[in-house]
Formats: C-alpha cells, structure tokens, sequence
C-alpha cells in the first residue's frame, strides 16, 4: 500500500544544486528502514548512503565508517558547535547526525543522496532542502512494531519502552511526509520506493 502526496518542487535552496537529488527515508525504530535501505544500495550502487554520526555503541556486526561512524559526546557536540551536521537529532538517548559536507558535495556531483535519519532530523533536512523527497516507512500496524523490536534481542526493556513511545509519535507524523510506505512485505515496499526513485 503506497499513498503518494503533492512533492514540492518549486522552491530551492543555495546549498543544494538542481542536479541531484536528496532524498530522506524515516520512520520508527523497528520498521524495517535500515534493511529496506541495504536491498536499495545492493540493486542500485549508483545511489550515494550518507552514513551517520552516532553516540550509541555498535550492535553486533556493525562496523564503523560503514554503518555508522561511532564517536563520543563530547565530540559530537564539538561537531555541532563547528556547524558539521547537515541536521542532527538526540534519540533513545544518542545523538544522531548527518555529515554536511559529504552530502552536499554528492548532491552537487548529481547524485541521488539518500539519508536514513529519525524524525527530528528529517524535519531539519526538509526546512533546510523544500525539494528533498521525502519517504516515510510505516509497519503493518504497532503490534507488529513491538514485535519486531522485541525481536531483535539487542536492547533492554527500558529501552524498548522508549523506543516504543517515541515510535507512536513518529507514526502520527507520517503525513508530514510526501510518501508513506507500509512495510507489511519486503519486497512489495521495496519496489514501491524504486518507482518512486527510478519510475
């Protein structure tokens, strides 16, 4: 189930050049987001992945540079009051941000950038870039939502507890958003955002 809604394209912004394109991908903790963005990067490596910032410690298998760059606080918050973050947002505890630089000099390469970021921050990416396409990821329903965090066996309950609030706030926002994709099968939400990009 895709709901397509106006995409604003009339406005434009110094920093990003008409040639590429940003395109911003969000949705709760547990939806699917990272694991709908690898199957994109793997068919499509003509994509740039702007790979965050964060404060929270690697998971199992995560390797810095790649799925994130792992840092301190006191460092991130050095980076923010140097202006390196295109956007950035505190979540679950952690910082999260987006490198500014990396990103804007793809954009301006002509390529189609693509940010997998929380809320807060996609509402930054889209005061600061009014052409950004922006894509929110919904789950089937909230139940299965729980489920597939619980299901990850990574953190602990008060985290999920947080993770859990936070998401039915995220979800009420989703129709900020100029797509909503329910990622109910993997594959049918997948081709939904290749249309989108590459229709």
């Amino acid at each position: 189930m895709m709901q397509v809604l106006p995409i604003q394209t009339s406005a434009t912004t110094k920093e990003c050049s008409p040639t590429g394109k940003l395109i911003v991908l969000t949705g709760p903790s547990g939806v699917g987001k990272g694991t709908l963005m690898r199957s994109l990067l793997q068919r499509h490596p003509q994509l740039y992945y702007s790979v965050s910032v964060t404060t929270r410690s690697p998971r199992p298998g995560e390797i810095n540079g790649k799925n994130y760059y792992f840092i301190n606080r006191s460092k991130f918050e050095q980076l923010v009051a140097q202006g390196e973050f295109l956007e950035w947002a505190e979540f679950a505890g952690n910082y999260y941000g987006t490198p500014r630089e990396a990103v804007l000099n793809q954009i301006q390469s002509g390529k189609l950038v693509v940010l997998e970021i929380e809320l807060e921050g996609a509402r930054q990416i889209r005061a600061s870039f009014p052409n950004a396409l922006s894509i929110f990821i919904l789950p089937p329903s909230f139940d299965e939502l729980e489920k597939r965090i619980r299901g990850r066996g990574q953190d602990a309950e008060e985290a999920i507890a947080r993770r859990l609030c936070r998401a039915k706030a995220e979800i009420e926002a989703a129709d900020e958003f100029d797509l909503q994709i329910v990622n109910d099968d993997f594959e049918t939400a997948v081709e939904a955002i290749e249309a989108v990009l590459f229709g």
